[in-house]
């Protein structure tokens, strides 16, 4: 039995955590940021750089095929650097990683329109999902990024980066993120811990295999 499972989720509500306890639960390949590490290789890209491109919406108000040039100052004054900014290229690479990690072993992947990308592999399709309370209260338990901030300015990063994750995942795979019916099934972790849905959701998956 083919184990392929993607996780797509909003920011704060466990995803990552809930596929790394499946993953461990099934004994299978766990895949997170590993896969920016392999583009980066792959591309001779700095992995921020990557990483940058991968978790925000892609700069559309040029052809994303064309390159830009930016400017880059050193100590003797201003001077232009070409640099390929061909965001489909790296989609394109994360594409080839995802599948190949996909071919050699039973896996499980969080984000990176991994759904989208496995569609002919027929993955076990997960999105994660919480209330605004419960995001901020596990992001700060997680100590996840700007958990510092107070609720107000918390709230809005949370609606900042699932904005973000929005927008790149129905960028290039023109389906509508979070939507039912692109995924088999919806996790609500709203005053729940990822442990206690873990074996429910491996129950659900089994039975669907």
């Amino acid at each position: 039995m083919s184990m392929i499972i993607t996780i797509g989720r909003e920011f704060g509500s466990g995803g990552r955590e809930l596929g790394k306890r499946i993953a461990e639960e099934l004994g299978i390949a766990y895949y997170d940021k590993e896969i920016l590490v392999e583009i980066a290789k792959k591309t001779d890209l700095a992995y921020d750089y990557v990483k940058q491109i991968i978790e925000n919406k892609p700069i559309v108000y040029y052809p994303i095929t064309i390159g830009h040039t930016l400017n880059v100052y050193n100590d003797n004054g201003l001077y232009s650097e070409s640099l390929s900014m061909n965001h489909n290229s790296i989609y394109a690479e994360q594409a080839n990683v995802i599948k190949e990690l996909a071919s050699k072993s039973d896996c499980v992947i969080v984000g990176r329109c991994a759904d989208y990308i496995l569609k002919d592999y027929k993955p076990f399709r997960i999105f994660v999902y919480s209330d605004m309370e419960s995001k901020i209260k596990r992001c700060r338990e997680k100590n996840e990024a700007e958990s510092d901030l107070p609720d107000k300015k918390l709230k809005k990063y949370i609606k900042k980066i699932d904005k973000q994750r929005k927008k790149y995942y129905e960028f290039y795979t023109s389906q509508e993120w979070g939507s039912m019916l692109n995924y088999d099934i919806c996790v609500n972790t709203s005053n729940k811990s990822i442990k206690e849905v873990v074996h429910s959701i491996i129950t659900i998956f089994k039975e669907n295999k």
